[in-house]
C-alpha cells in the first residue's frame, strides 16, 4: 500500500470499491495504489512515494456533464497485490504475499485475471532508491527489497517497494502496468464486512492453520499452532470479513500456493460479481461509504481518480470475468528448493494475451481455466 488518501494520514483506504469496481480485489493486502498513464513502456510511470499524503476528492458528475471515466476506453493492466505486513513489528518489511494481474481488453467489455506465484523466480531489476542491485530472487522479495529506504532502517516504505514490484512484474509479463491495488490483511477483512460478507463455492474442505472456529487466533506454539481449527467444508458458503480472509490464506493444504491462488481469485471474482450486480461501482457515493468503512487500512497516489476508474469498468458484465488458473512446478536442485517456474502453457498465455489472442488460447487450453 502506499499513502495518501482521503484525509490526512487515511493511508490504506480504497482498494474496496476501486480495485473491486475496477474489477478485482486482492486477497490480504495493505495499500492502494492506482495511477493510470499514457505511457506505453512496461511498467508506465513510477508511482510516487511521497509520505505527504494526498487528498483524495470523489466527485460527482453533473447531470449535463459526461459520467466519470468516460474516456477510459483500455486496454489496462492492473497489478493488485496482498501484502504481508506485520505492523506489530518494528521495521517489518511488507512482503507480496498474492500478486495477481488484471488485464482488461480494449473496449472494456472483458477481463482476465491470473496471479503469479509469490515465489516465483524472477529477475527484479536494480533499484537505486533503496539501495539495491538486482538479482535473481523469488517475486515476493521484489516489495521487500524496494521498501527500503537509506537511512531509516526501521521506516521501510511499501509505496517505495511497490514500484520495484510493479517494474519486477512488467519485465516478467511485458504488460504495462496502468494501476495497482495494495491490501492488508485487516483492509480485506474491512472491505468484505463493508460489503456484507460474500458468497463462494468452497472447491475442497480448507482447514485453517490460524483461526478458531470463533474467529480468535491459534495459539503459537514451537512449530505451528495448536488449538480448535476453523474448517470450511466444500460447498456453497458465505463468509464474513475475517472468514473470507483467512480461507484465501490457506496454503498448506491440497494443492499448496497454487490450490490458494485459485481461492484469492475465486473470492476476487465473488466480491467483484457483487459489486457489478448491485450496481456499486457506478454509485460515488457508495463509494465513498466503502472508502470510509476502510478507514486507514488503504493508501492511494496519483493518476486518476477511484471513482473514474470504477466507474469505466462499473459495466462490465460478469460472466465477462475469466480467471485463469498459470500452472507451474519447483526448481532446484535435489533437496535445495530455490522457488518457481511457470510450466510452457502457461508462460504462453502470457505470451498470446499481450498479442490479444487469449479466448483463442484458452479455447484450446481449457484446463486453464478456474471455474467458480
Amino acid at each position: 500500500m502506499i499513502l495518501g488518501s482521503m484525509a490526512p494520514r487515511r493511508r490504506w483506504l480504497l482498494l474496496g470499491l476501486t480495485a473491486l469496481a475496477a474489477v478485482a480485489l486482492i486477497a490480504a493486502g495493505t495499500v492502494v495504489i492506482t495511477r493510470l498513464t499514457s505511457d506505453n513502456k512496461p511498467g508506465g510511470a513510477p508511482v510516487a512515494g511521497s509520505p505527504t499524503p494526498t487528498p483524495i476528492v470523489t466527485p460527482t458528475p453533473s447531470p449535463s456533464g459526461p459520467p466519470p471515466g468516460a474516456d477510459i476506453t483500455g486496454p489496462l493492466n492492473l497489478l493488485l497485490v496482498g501484502v504481508d505486513t506485520r505492523v506489530s513489528v518494528p521495521g517489518w518489511e511488507p512482503h507480496s504475499d498474492a500478486v495477481l494481474v488484471l488485464h482488461v481488453p480494449k473496449g472494456l467489455g472483458q477481463a482476465y485475471l491470473f496471479s503469479l506465484p509469490r515465489d516465483l523466480l524472477v529477475d527484479i531489476p536494480a533499484f537505486p532508491k533503496a539501495g539495491y542491485k538486482g538479482g535473481k530472487t523469488k517475486l515476493t522479495h521484489a516489495m521487500s527489497f524496494g521498501s527500503r529506504v537509506p537511512g531509516k532502517p526501521k521506516e521501510p516504505s511499501t509505496a517505495q517497494g511497490y514500484e520495484l514490484l510493479r517494474s519486477t512484474v512488467a519485465g516478467y509479463t511485458g504488460l504495462r502496468i496502468d494501476a495497482g491495488a495494495v491490501l492488508t490483511f485487516n483492509g480485506f477483512d474491512k472491505l468484505v464486512n463493508a460489503l456484507g460478507g460474500v458468497d463462494i463455492y468452497v472447491d475442497q474442505r480448507v482447514e485453517s492453520m490460524h483461526r478458531r472456529p470463533d474467529g480468535k487466533y491459534r495459539e503459537s506454539v514451537p512449530g505451528g499452532y495448536t488449538g480448535p481449527q476453523q474448517v470450511y467444508e466444500k460447498g456453497e458458503q458465505h463468509l464474513n470479513g475475517w472468514q473470507a480472509l483467512d480461507y484465501a490464506r490457506q496454503r498448506y493444504i491440497t494443492g499448496g500456493d497454487y490450490a490458494r491462488q485459485r481461492h484469492q481469485q475465486q473470492l476476487i471474482k465473488a466480491l467483484t460479481s457483487k459489486i457489478l450486480d448491485e450496481g456499486l461501482a457506478r454509485q460515488p457515493k457508495r463509494v465513498d461509504q466503502v472508502v470510509a468503512a476502510l478507514g486507514d487500512t488503504l493508501i492511494y497516489v496519483g493518476g486518476r481518480r477511484i471513482v473514474d476508474i470504477a466507474y469505466a469498468l462499473g459495466g462490465m458484465p460478469d460472466n465477462k470475468f475469466v480467471l485463469v488458473g498459470l500452472p507451474g512446478s519447483g526448481v532446484g536442485k535435489g533437496s535445495a528448493y530455490r522457488g518457481e517456474q511457470l510450466t510452457a502453457v502457461g508462460r504462453k498465455f502470457i505470451t498470446e494475451l499481450r498479442a490479444s489472442r487469449a479466448d483463442a488460447y484458452l479455447a484450446a487450453n481449457p484446463t486453464l481455466v478456474v471455474r467458480n
